[in-house]
């Protein structure tokens, strides 16, 4: 029986070719020699993770456990690694002829897939068994599962502001805590907030814009979160700021807010978790939560299309279960299907590729306290994640929309003015 040299099927099966320096554990190696960044298999767990799961997945589970050691960059930040692996991941279609090769030249026991690492969630189809998609009780989990890390860790990679959605630059050189200030008050200038006004903030997070309205423009502002943390959080910090008479933060599916007559509705970073097929409810409910002439403000990531797209693996299994994005044309589709008259929509992708950026150093800056908190392959996962998620932006592959729209009075007054203020 011939045996394969590891590299050297590796190389073979990836389609566009191994772009960094290769090395494997019997001793092969394939991929430019000068190359400054080097991938090191360092065990039989990791080839069985790349046989068994081709691509992206296969990648992100030998490296979040260790098995695959990236040498020449930093594991909080690796966007360089990631820049030249870029459309590189993929493997090629095999004949049987070559995969009876491979078999017997690798060994069959590099066929039955290994337990994958503890930070994986489920497979959509296990995820089914326990309950539909975006059902309140598979909702709530999913959501405590990407948010209910640790509000330490995401102190040290968020900063002060807790800010966890694409931040606003007012120029170039804005750091990052400036560049979320922004953010908010640019939501809250399209909201054209004022004094005494209700806000509804749905999929709050940890209370940023709803303690930004009360603060800053002294309105009545409730947030609500599937996240207990968040929401644990988000109280203290409305307490230690002294806002308790104007902002309040609940433990609340937003579905279950009976309160409606708000001034204006924001939703920052909750559209991606709800699923296409419920904007009509989504948009209709939110419409039905607003006074005559309030305003709606969408901020959520949108495909750079309009086609129905599943999340890749990787995102899907690591990241944001059962997440789904689409282009910003559906939706306007599907807010103006409501009733809503969409008055502004803004495309804001490149800010979102620098606050990945700010994450990135964030977390390079703090990661011996990232590991110490969270474990060394959840901080590996969140380097791999921001970075990828910057190129993503970068590359036009998906986009950052705020949609603003208006509940329509009757006799189709919007209380708007003639141009934008804001």
């Amino acid at each position: 029986m011939t045996t394969i040299r590891i590299a050297d099927a590796i190389a073979d099966l990836l389609r566009d070719g191994m772009p960094v320096r290769f090395t494997a554990y019997d001793g092969s190696a394939t991929g430019p020699e000068d190359s400054p960044m080097r991938l090191e298999l360092t065990n039989q767990r990791g080839l069985a993770y790349l046989l068994t799961a081709p691509g992206d997945l296969g990648l992100a589970r030998a490296y979040v456990a260790g098995d695959l050691v990236v040498h020449g960059v930093h594991p909080g930040n690796p966007y360089e690694l990631m820049s030249l692996l870029k459309d590189h991941t993929k493997f090629r279609k095999v004949t049987p002829g070559e995969i009876l090769t491979l078999v017997r030249g690798l060994g069959i026991s590099n066929l039955k897939p290994p337990p994958p690492p503890p930070q994986e969630h489920l497979p959509r189809w296990r995820r089914a068994m326990e309950g539909l998609r975006h059902s309140m009780g598979r909702d709530a989990e999913a959501i405590s599962h990407h948010y209910d890390v640790s509000n330490a860790f995401y102190r040290l990679v968020l900063g002060p502001s807790m800010a966890y959605t694409c931040a606003v630059y007012p120029h170039a050189d804005a750091t990052l805590e400036e560049a979320q200030a922004e953010k908010f008050d640019l939501v809250a200038r399209k909201l054209d907030l004022k004094p005494g006004q209700r806000l509804l903030d749905v999929g709050c997070g940890w209370g940023g814009m709803v303690r930004h309205a009360a603060k800053e423009y002294g309105v009545k502002a409730l947030g609500v979160t599937l996240s207990q943390q968040q929401a644990d959080w988000g109280k203290e910090a409305i307490d230690r700021d002294g806002l308790g008479d104007l902002a309040e933060v609940r433990h609340l599916d937003y579905r279950d807010v009976m309160e409606g007559g708000f001034d204006a509705v924001s939703s920052i970073g909750l559209t991606e978790h709800i699923g296409v097929r419920n904007y009509p409810s989504y948009f209709r409910f939110l419409h039905d939560r607003l006074k005559p002439e309030g305003r709606l403000l969408n901020h959520s990531i949108t495909r750079h299309h309009n086609r129905r797209e599943e999340t890749g693996a990787f995102i899907d299994r690591y990241v944001f279960p059962d997440g789904e994005l689409i282009g910003s044309g559906t939706i306007i589709k599907e807010a103006q299907d409501v009733g809503l008259e969409v008055m502004h929509s803004e495309n804001l992708r490149m800010h979102y590729a620098m606050t990945l950026r700010d994450w990135n150093r964030n977390l390079v800056d703090n990661w011996d306290a990232c590991v110490e908190e969270v474990g060394i392959g959840t901080a590996r996962v969140w380097g791999l994640y921001i970075a990828s998620s910057r190129l993503g932006f970068e590359w036009n592959e998906i986009q950052l929309h705020q949609v603003l729209g208006v509940r329509v009075a009757d006799g189709g007054g919007n209380g708007f003015p003639l141009r934008p203020t804001w």
